[in-house]
């Protein structure tokens, strides 16, 4: 690549080598003509593909005719029909009763809004999270992010919060401490405001609770009056098959994060969801100058139009994931030598490798193939799985063909020289 003169903290462009121009649905154009099959979707922001022609009718014609794009948290056109129609597709079909506050537009920041509300609300400090966790890495959800690699570089003490072990997280249960120290009055954990969770770890590891932990953790947190605020910045917004992750456990939490996919688009936009007695925020007391990106309002309210008036999408989303499912399980069996695991939900799937050296040779391989995966997990062992919502089927297939000739390459190394675990393998 040419030398330049941003900062050394990128990442995603060392992994994929190349300068793309182009994008629609789930394909990536390069500069040079290449097309990629994109199984990472903007790390979740980009859950109905690129550039999906309904929503850039909508953009376009809102900036031609002069649209309101900045405005802070004035009332606009925009907002207001974004409000409406969450209200009216999103909220009362499942029966929820949420205020929404629009913070600044990252996930990151939906998730400090949480966490400074609860706090606001309950007068107390600790926060309870999970291994594995990821909430963003602005120094409040700094603290709640367990990824030692981020928290390295916070460069102050991140406090006030309790880690405890995630649900698939090991064999020592965190919701039996975490009972425990709640109800032993010596055990000196004093009472939190929050518990932070999210569903499915995508960071972590595509580590998916389960049913019978979540309805379990939201007892507890009902029984000692803790909020529980679900993050759902990566896996909401349809990634495991509903708009909230969460729908099909049965709890309700009490604060909701959202943000990548809440705009349809890419734009940024993020918001806060909570329970109307927790709105206890004075004016401008959680703020960011770009809240009101209007553009954004008018790509969410399209994609809610056009992804959600019905269940087709979340049917089609069920189908594509038993599909992956089938087809992970398959490559698993037929490279029994690497000792792979599989783990998803919905259009979320992680292939775990045994070996983490092995998971970056698959990831580059398969972008050798033109596939973009990316890795996750407390050591890059996973390659994560990400297609747009809107993949055809077609695509999903012929990305997933792709997967198993980079799988197949290693499985092939491994096996003709056994003495090669990590050596010769790219990082």
């Amino acid at each position: 690549m040419p030398a330049t003169i941003e900062s050394e903290v990128r990442s995603y462009c060392r992994s994929w080598p190349t300068t793309f121009a182009h994008a629609r649905g789930s394909r990536l154009v390069d500069e040079d003509g290449h097309e990629y099959l994109d199984f990472f979707s903007g790390a979740g922001a980009l859950n109905y593909g690129h550039n999906p022609p309904e929503l850039k009718r909508e953009l376009i014609s809102y900036l031609e005719r002069d649209g309101v794009a900045h405005s802070l948290d004035m009332a606009t056109v925009a907002k207001q029909e974004l409000l409406r129609t969450f209200q009216q597709l999103i909220l009362e079909p499942r029966g929820l009763d949420y205020k929404v506050q629009f913070t600044g537009p990252t996930g990151t920041n939906s998730v400090e809004a949480a966490l400074k509300l609860a706090r606001l609300v309950t007068g107390r400090q600790g926060i309870v999270a999970f291994t594995g966790a990821f909430h963003g890495v602005s120094v409040g959800s700094l603290a709640a992010t367990a990824n030692g690699y981020m928290r390295s570089a916070a460069g102050v003490p991140l406090h006030h919060t309790l880690r405890l072990p995630y649900d698939s997280w090991g064999s020592v249960s965190g919701l039996d401490l975490l009972a425990g120290l709640l109800d032993d009055t010596s055990s000196g954990v004093s009472l939190p405001a929050a518990v932070i969770v999210e569903t499915v770890q995508g960071e972590g590891g595509i580590r998916c609770a389960s049913t019978e932990w979540l309805l379990r953790l939201q007892s507890i947190c009902a029984r000692h009056d803790i909020l529980l605020i679900v993050d759902d910045v990566q896996m909401g917004c349809g990634r495991t098959g509903p708009f909230f992750s969460f729908e099909t456990s049965g709890i309700v939490p009490d604060i909701v994060c959202l943000s990548k996919s809440i705009s349809g688009y890419g734009l940024p936009m993020a918001l806060t969801l909570m329970r109307p007695r927790l709105d206890r925020w004075g004016p401008g007391q959680h703020n960011g100058t770009f809240r009101g990106l209007n553009p954004a309002f008018v790509t969410a309210t399209a994609a809610l139009r056009t992804f959600w008036s019905d269940d087709k999408l979340e049917k089609n989303t069920a189908l594509a994931g038993d599909l992956v499912a089938e087809r992970l399980e398959a490559l698993r069996s037929v490279n029994a030598s690497l000792q792979l695991r599989v783990r998803g939900r919905g259009l979320v799937w992680g292939l775990v490798f045994q070996e983490p050296a092995h998971a970056a040779h698959v990831a580059r391989a398969a972008f050798d193939r033109r596939l973009l995966v990316e890795r996750s997990g407390s050591q890059d062992e996973v390659v994560k799985l990400m297609p747009p919502l809107t993949i055809t089927r077609a695509d999903l297939a012929e990305g997933l063909r792709r997967l198993a000739e980079a799988v197949a390459t290693v499985q092939e190394q491994v096996t003709s020289q056994p003495e090669m675990v990590t050596s010769g393998l790219p990082q």
